[in-house]
């Protein structure tokens, strides 16, 4: 029995509606894959920068010297770069305008925080080979593979 053109339009029809549904099914098989891959892979780089920074040892010494700030035979004691957060603080109390007094505060907020960062010292903790190796290749490999699944084209 010979088919009439409306039966081949359905049958047309009917191929193109499996063939985007194996598609769609394909893609989101395909998107699934791409996200596990993505969670692996920040899940080892992770891993491997926790590994990384357990080995490594943070020291200061900032209350050991008598001085913070040297020039020549002037020393600027470290109890002494507290003196602008103090004065900060009351001028903002005090005064109507306060910008001044936001802007010694954040003078000497800055200062500590430098005076802290310059005189903190990091050593690394002495391992073994297959632990370095292990820490970064974890970070190398998981890097890798978010990189990869960031920057992929569709």
């Amino acid at each position: 029995m010979p088919k009439n053109s409306k039966d081949k339009e359905l049958d047309k029809m009917y191929k193109d509606l499996l063939e985007t549904r194996d598609g769609v099914r394909a893609s989101s098989k395909d998107e699934g894959n791409r996200l596990l891959k993505f969670f692996v892979g920040l899940l080892m780089l992770g891993g491997g920068l926790f590994m990384i920074f357990q080995n490594i040892e943070v020291s200061s010494s900032w209350g050991y010297g008598r001085y913070f700030f040297r020039i020549g035979g002037f020393g600027l004691p470290n109890g002494l770069i507290m003196l602008p957060i103090i004065i900060g603080i009351a001028m903002l109390f005090l005064m109507d305008r306060k910008i001044f007094g936001w802007v010694v505060l954040s003078i000497g907020i800055v200062t500590v925080l430098l005076s802290v960062m310059m005189t903190t010292h990091l050593s690394w903790r002495s391992t073994n080979a297959y632990v370095f190796i292990i820490m970064f290749g974890l970070v190398a490999a998981g890097g890798g593979l978010v990189l990869r699944e960031l920057f992929r084209k569709n």
